[in-house]
């Protein structure tokens, strides 16, 4: 798994929002529906990347399969992440300075 694939899985925003409604809480694909105009099919596509990304994982209870936001994909995100941030405080300073320069 790397970056790429995670990126990729939350580029489109409809996974972005059942990401979204699955960090808030766990819950089936039939509550995930709920609030959104989208088939039993494509919800079920969409579960899969996000699965496949290792966003997402599932756990069957009885006839129902609950989802709930995966942690490692999240700690993958933040990895990539940390490797930036000492870059951005330094390129915000830089433009704060520009700014005030171009101030008359």
């Amino acid at each position: 798994m790397n970056e790429s694939e995670i990126f990729r899985a939350l580029a489109d925003p409809t996974r972005r929002m059942i990401f979204e409604k699955l960090a808030a809480g766990g819950m089936n694909a039939s509550a995930l529906r709920e609030g959104m105009e989208i088939s039993q099919p494509a919800m079920s596509q969409h579960l899969a990347v996000l699965k496949a990304a290792r966003l997402v994982r599932q756990e069957r209870q009885g006839r129902f399969v609950n989802y709930e936001v995966d942690p490692h994909g999240l700690g993958l995100i933040a990895q990539w992440l940390t490797k930036y941030k000492a870059y951005w405080p330094q390129r915000v300073d830089a433009l704060q300075a520009l700014l005030k320069d171009m101030d008359p």
